[in-house]
């Protein structure tokens, strides 16, 4: 039996700083009837990621709709199909969307997409963000055997997979970055980091050059500013370098001084370095691809999900403050 009301997240005003609480109102409203072609889905799960925060902006960089005040938050999010009249899809089928923070969507056919029963022991899977991180390390840094691989940012959703999928395109050490020596400690017994420089604990680049004393071959870079800037230093000749994300701007109070990065193009050049900027869109292809390794790697023990599950989409706004706080290793889900 379908309920009468459902809740939903709305963006209650623009933040000038950190995420907070009062950024978001939560409102109960009548599920929505589907129409011919479209299909309502029981949303299980949702996932939070740290665009979402310069998506709270009016204006950003990110080619993606920003949010808008007074109207539910989007993101990705996975479900149950409760009815789709006129469509291939049927009552009970598992689809991912982009229609999360709320617990019922109604989702155009196309854009709700079908995913193969029981490939997942847990369906929360799908929300990994393994198809960027595989993005990252195969596409943008062209990881090969022998490499020694540096992942910024490697405590996040991304970073925590991107390790350990270099890992198994045959680099010989990877080295991470984050912004505690917990989850430096925890990326080296838990995920397989050979080392981890930790922001705060002295020069990134003097950190990195003891870690990497033979230099490095593959950047998977998520943040940015002075560990994108440490990177190329310590960059050997034909490093490549895969520019995936910009934490440094997007969780930081003002998103603009942090994104400035100076680059000395002369030495560039004279390395042969490769900078790539990289983005899912324009990958997709490797999701399905993506969801058959991870799935494969899951059963067989081969790769870990490191993540965190919060519990009632009343939990979601917290769930990004405490993503952009840095307090998760891994993906932060909410099961709703």
């Amino acid at each position: 039996m379908v309920n009468r009301t459902h809740r939903e997240v709305r963006l209650a005003a623009r933040p000038t700083g950190p995420v907070t609480d009062d950024l978001f109102e939560i409102v109960e409203v009548p599920v929505p009837e589907p129409g011919p072609g479209q299909v309502l889905v029981r949303n299980t799960h949702m996932g939070v990621a740290a665009v979402m925060r310069t998506l709270m902006d009016e204006t950003t960089d990110v080619p993606m709709p920003s949010f808008e005040i007074g109207a539910p938050l989007h993101g990705p999010a996975i479900g149950e199909v409760v009815a789709a009249p006129g469509t291939g899809l049927a009552p009970g089928d598992l689809v991912e969307h982009r229609l999360g923070w709320r617990e019922y969507a109604l989702v155009g056919a196309d854009a709700a997409h079908r995913l193969e029963p029981g490939l997942m022991s847990d369906p929360a899977a799908y929300l990994s963000q393994g198809p960027t991180a595989l993005m990252g390390i195969e596409r943008g840094a062209e990881v090969r055997p022998g490499d020694t691989v540096f992942v910024t940012g490697a405590a996040g959703g991304v970073g925590s997979l991107a390790g350990q999928i270099a890992r198994q395109f045959g680099a010989v050490r990877v080295i991470g970055s984050t912004g505690s020596r917990q989850k430096a400690d925890r990326l080296v017994k838990e995920l397989g980091y050979d080392a981890v420089v930790v922001r705060g604990a002295g020069p990134i680049e003097d950190q990195l050059r003891e870690a990497a004393p033979d230099g490095v071959d593959a950047v998977f870079d998520n943040v940015g500013g002075e560990q994108l800037v440490a990177a190329l230093a310590v960059a050997n000749r034909g490093a490549r370098i895969a520019l995936v994300g910009a934490l440094a701007s997007q969780l930081s109070a003002d998103g603009t001084a942090a994104a400035r990065t100076e680059l000395d193009t002369l030495s560039l050049l004279s390395r042969g370095i490769t900078l790539r900027g990289i983005a899912l869109y324009d990958h997709l292809d490797l999701i399905p691809q993506w969801n058959r390794r991870f799935a494969e790697g899951l059963r067989a023990g081969t790769l870990t999900f490191p993540h965190s599950r919060l519990h009632g989409v009343e939990q979601a706004p917290r769930a990004l403050r405490e993503l952009t706080e840095g307090r998760h290793l891994g993906a932060v889900l909410v099961e709703l």
